[in-house]
């Protein structure tokens, strides 16, 4: 287990370090936040309809710009081939990656929610669903990414390929995240949620078996 949270520590660190990453993953959250109403117009009921969806595409969107990194760097520095060696098993380094890269990709944009819903005109159970959701759903994306980054870490335009690879398992994430606030509109309790944590489960439990595949076939 040492070494286990040894690689969460370092992949935080280094992911600290490029500050600049971070900041570009959460403007860009928001700025493809802010757009919508500029494109929708000033119907604050139809922006109030449509600001589930937006908080999910601008989620998702720049999840999307946040995957390739996930191994590209270890691949291109020659960390893999070590990760490979070590005496911990591949899959579990992946699994600790995996967590690190959530702390650092889909937590600020968590905590970056609040100025969406500011924006979007939501009001506070409105705002509070968007956060549990994205809280639930936002693991399967980062476990489907790792999925899409391990199969093409190896490909010199693989940033490119991934997201073909990665959107369509992400839709239903997206479908169920957004489906959460029809469920509370109609004041029922919302099934949506609970399916999005199982996908999340099921996605962080699988993930790193199938990208640690991935990742020794591409070594091979």
């Amino acid at each position: 287990m040492t070494g286990f949270f040894a690689v969460i520590g370092r992949d935080l660190r280094l992911g600290l370090r490029q500050g600049g990453d971070l900041l570009t993953l959460v403007l860009f959250f928001v700025i493809v936040g802010v757009l919508m109403p500029f494109a929708v117009g000033p119907d604050k009921t139809l922006l109030a309809r449509l600001a589930p969806a937006i908080v999910w595409v601008a989620a998702l969107l720049a999840q999307l710009l946040s995957h390739d990194r996930l191994f590209r760097t270890d691949f291109e520095d020659g960390s893999l081939v070590l990760f490979r060696h070590a005496a911990l098993p591949l899959e579990a380094i992946v699994a600790a990656k995996l967590i690190a890269h959530w702390l650092l990709t889909c937590l600020p944009l968590i905590v970056a929610t609040p100025v969406l819903a500011l924006v979007l005109g939501m009001d506070g159970p409105a705002f509070r669903l968007a956060a549990l959701s994205l809280v639930l759903g936002t693991p399967a994306l980062a476990g489907f990414g790792a999925i899409g980054a391990a199969v093409t870490v190896g490909l010199k335009r693989g940033g490119l390929v991934a997201p073909v690879l990665v959107l369509p398992l992400s839709l239903p994430v997206l479908i169920f995240g957004t489906g959460a606030f029809d469920v509370a509109r109609l004041g029922g309790s919302s099934q949506a949620l609970l399916l999005l944590a199982a996908l999340s489960l099921l996605s962080m439990v699988l993930a790193p078996f199938a990208a640690a595949l991935a990742l020794k076939i591409s070594g091979e």
